[in-house]
Formats: C-alpha cells, sequence, structure tokens
C-alpha cells in the first residue's frame, strides 16, 4: 500500500471539506491517510506567499468523488463558510494546531481533529480566544489543562515547525497539500486524482 499523507491546517476551509471526503476515499481503497499537521502561517512565511483572505469555496466545486451524503454535509459546510456566522474569522490557528501535535501525544488526535474541525466550520467558534477554546475542548470531553500546558512544550511546539518545514521542503505551498508517495496534489479538487495514484500504486 503507498504510503498516503494529508498535509492540513484547521484555518484552511477547503482542507475542512477535503476532511469530509477522506473516509469514503479510505473506505474505497483500503488505505489510511496519515493527517500531518502544519501551520499555514508558517508555510506561507517560508514560502514568501501572502496569506490569502478567507474566501468560501461553492458548494458545486467540492471533489467529484463524493457521495450524496458527503456532498450534502460540504454543501452545508461551504454554506456555514458563506454566511455570517463566518464574522468571528480569521482565527489564528497556532495553538490549535500545537494542540493537534499535542493530540497526537495524548494518544486523541482522531477525536481531536474531528472536535475541532466541528467547532471551527459546521457550529463555527473563535478558537484562537482562549476562553472559547478551553470551552471546546471541555464540551467535546478533552483536559483542557493538559492540553494548555502541552501548547507551551517546546518539544511541541518544535514538532508543527519540523512539520512545516519538511512540508514545505517537499512542495507544499498551502492546505490541503496530499503525498502519495512522493507525488504531491494541491487542492481539494485533486481528491480524485489522488484516488487514481492510490489505486495505481497499489
Amino acid at each position: 500500500m503507498p504510503k498516503v499523507e494529508f498535509h492540513f491546517d484547521f484555518g484552511s476551509p477547503n482542507a475542512y471539506l477535503a476532511h469530509l471526503v477522506i473516509p469514503e476515499i479510505e473506505q474505497r481503497t483500503g488505505v489510511k491517510f496519515e493527517y500531518v499537521p502544519v501551520l499555514l502561517g508558517g508555510v506561507y512565511k517560508l514560502t514568501g506567499k501572502p496569506v490569502p483572505r478567507l474566501r468560501a469555496s461553492p458548494a458545486s466545486r467540492t471533489s467529484p468523488t463524493t457521495s450524496a451524503s458527503r456532498r450534502r454535509a460540504s454543501s452545508n459546510a461551504t454554506g456555514s463558510l458563506a454566511s455570517g456566522r463566518t464574522r468571528s474569522f480569521p482565527v489564528n490557528t497556532l495553538t490549535i494546531m500545537r494542540g493537534a501535535i499535542a493530540a497526537q501525544k495524548l494518544e486523541v488526535f482522531e477525536r481531536y481533529v474531528d472536535e475541532i474541525y466541528r467547532h471551527m466550520w459546521s457550529e463555527p467558534k473563535k478558537l484562537d480566544d482562549p476562553a472559547v477554546l478551553r470551552e471546546v475542548l471541555l464540551e467535546s470531553g478533552f483536559d483542557a489543562n493538559r492540553f494548555a500546558e502541552l501548547v507551551q512544550d517546546p518539544e511541541v511546539k518544535a514538532q508543527l515547525l519540523d512539520n512545516t518545514e519538511r512540508s514545505v521542503a517537499r512542495g507544499t505551498f498551502g492546505s490541503p497539500t496530499f503525498f502519495v508517495g512522493d507525488e504531491i496534489f494541491f487542492g481539494k479538487d485533486r481528491l480524485r486524482d489522488v484516488e487514481e495514484m492510490i489505486l495505481a500504486t497499489r
């Protein structure tokens, strides 16, 4: 089986839409995507790109690999991006991306990703507000005090930086970015190509 990676930052709406589709691709191909947290601000800094303004993507541009149910989910998510519910954005994702590294250490990574994405896009909240983030973590059943400690841990900070630098060194310039082996694909609209590459490589 090929190694398939999803390099993501919670701040990217297109990465969120890709996250909704990935489980179906995993089911069809039998390949598990490896989620790699990167800091999008760091990617832009390292590549010299300006930080783009938040812009919702039309539901019609979701990946053609989605089923009807996933298209509905993506449409609902995109709808929230285009509504007034996005008034708290953009959100500085530094803390929640460090939180993703912390979640890996605490072995709650997959649930953390699902919950942060839910509170970021499905039920939008200003997650760079420490009080809001603490409330979200508690609501989702996480140890908020432990997360608060770990996001300040030098090893956690260094791991996120290392992830970001390594990703950029491999060609990443935004989120979502996918790798099938050493082959790079950028954007949720490339998920069909990702799936085809997985099947061809397998």
